[in-house]
């Protein structure tokens, strides 16, 4: 599900890019950056990668990693894609995607955790969406009708879509949001709310939003939906504690806001794996 502490030996991507995927690995990147890893508001946990299961992990590693101006970082078994440019793991301005591979093709129901990319103007949005199914991205049917967005999937059929220019997306970088389907974005608020050190910019019947407490990077949302989960998530959101605090702690912590503990085949691995009260599943790292 998450990546857990492993080798810290850098290795080189075919493409000629270096880095690393581990925790253990990306906190020893200490560059200079603007903000730093500090608590806000003594919650201790915070969403530092959306975490993808895939056939071919580098294929799609480098896919996001093109779409997104990134960089592909691969050391070991899993494909981590992040920004350069001093930044320290975790770090709220980058959500990297870490891409896990895995025997089972996607299914042919619509994931419920996906990725919105912002634009700057309607040309821009034009030119991504070219640019993207020159890398491979096909335009998909989720029954959204006549939209100003476009929606399209990865190459392994992961949905995402590429937003029109919006001005609550103008500083967010090239996510502009990871967007979690449910059936009551009320509670879901309430939980994510308590369970990260992110902070609630708007709730509704229909949607929540929350972001950063640094104010900076992707906004996660919740958008309600009729679809009821049936099968695990293919897509997935990884929390982080902060140094020197205790992953059982926080564990239990969640698990009294009302997540409970999930089996989706991890074994014995370094990251817990709980669900929210939707069931969606997602994962305690072990600190770095």
């Amino acid at each position: 599900m998450g990546p857990g502490p492993g080798s810290n030996e850098r290795k080189h991507d075919e493409g000629g890019v270096t880095g690393g995927s581990t925790a253990d690995e990306r906190s020893g990147q200490r560059e200079t950056c603007g903000t730093e890893d500090v608590r806000i508001g003594g919650v201790a946990l915070r969403l530092v990668q959306v975490n993808f299961k895939a056939l071919d992990g580098l294929a799609v590693g480098r896919f996001w990693a093109e779409a997104l101006g990134w960089s592909v970082f691969r050391p070991g078994v899993t494909t981590y894609v992040g920004p350069l440019g001093g930044f320290v793991w975790p770090h709220p301005v980058a959500v990297g995607i870490d891409v896990v591979p895995v025997p089972e093709l996607k299914t042919t129901t619509k994931n419920r955790v996906h990725l919105d990319l912002a634009t700057t103007s309607a040309a821009h949005q034009a030119e991504l969406v070219a640019r993207l199914k020159e890398l491979g991205a096909t335009p998909a049917d989720v029954g959204q009708g006549d939209v100003p967005w476009t929606v399209l999937a990865d190459p392994e059929g992961n949905e995402f879509c590429v937003l029109e220019p919006r001005e609550i997306y103008r500083d967010t970088g090239p996510i502009a949001a990871v967007v979690v389907d449910c059936t009551d974005p009320r509670a879901m608020a309430r939980f994510w709310g308590e369970a990260m050190d992110w902070t609630l910019h708007e709730v509704s019947d229909d949607h929540a939003r929350l972001r950063s407490a640094k104010g900076v990077g992707p906004y996660l949302e919740f958008l309600r939906t009729p679809d009821v989960k049936t099968t695990p998530d293919r897509i997935h959101l990884d929390l982080l504690p902060y140094p020197g605090d205790d992953q059982a702690a926080e564990v239990a912590r969640l698990k009294a806001l009302g997540a409970t503990p999930a089996d989706v085949g991890q074994g014995d691995v370094p990251w817990t794996v709980l669900a929210d009260a939707e069931g969606n599943e997602f994962c305690v790292l072990a600190p770095a």
